[in-house]
């Protein structure tokens, strides 16, 4: 009778760690489905900007004027292309995800800045944090070793917010 009692006792602990192992994995996955990881690179849609310097994005060499950014499509958001109206100057470019301390009142590309050189740092949409940076370039490595940094900040547009 003792025996029994002791048996049965040890088989309700087990099952009840198992009950409460069960519990605790379906929370987990139930928690991490309501979570989802961040996107990268939350630049949508097109952006058009005016840049009033000659500048480098990536490994590409660029002169001012105006372009039209946009995410390649099926680059997993890890690849831009930037190009001219016409289509006659583009470029190819990694992102990596980018987040900003402060929501951006206004769409924007920011430029590092060295001397009289400007590479493009990083692109972000008006109101959200989450935006798109570029790895720096073996060349703006080495310039930045030579050259103190200042930033650049640029007004960009999505098509439809022209005449804002």
């Amino acid at each position: 009778m003792f025996i029994e009692s002791i048996d049965k006792a040890q088989t309700f602990h087990n099952n009840t760690k198992s009950f409460q192992l069960l519990s605790f994995f379906i929370a987990m996955v139930f928690a991490l489905s309501l979570h989802p990881a961040k996107a990268h690179a939350q630049i949508i849609g097109q952006l058009e900007v005016t840049v009033p310097f000659q500048f480098y994005a990536g490994n590409a060499k660029l002169p001012a004027g105006k372009y039209t950014l946009r995410m390649l499509d099926n680059s997993d958001l890890q690849t831009m292309e930037i190009s001219t109206p016409d289509g006659s100057t583009s470029a190819l470019f990694e992102v990596e995800n980018a987040e900003s301390n402060t929501v951006p009142p206004k769409n924007e590309l920011i430029f590092n800045k060295y001397g009289n050189r400007y590479f493009l740092a990083k692109i972000f949409d008006e109101g959200n944090p989450d935006g798109s940076k570029v790895p720096e370039s073996q060349y703006e490595k080495r310039v930045s070793q030579a050259t103190q940094e200042a930033q650049e900040h640029v007004p960009a547009y999505h098509q439809e917010q022209q005449g804002r």
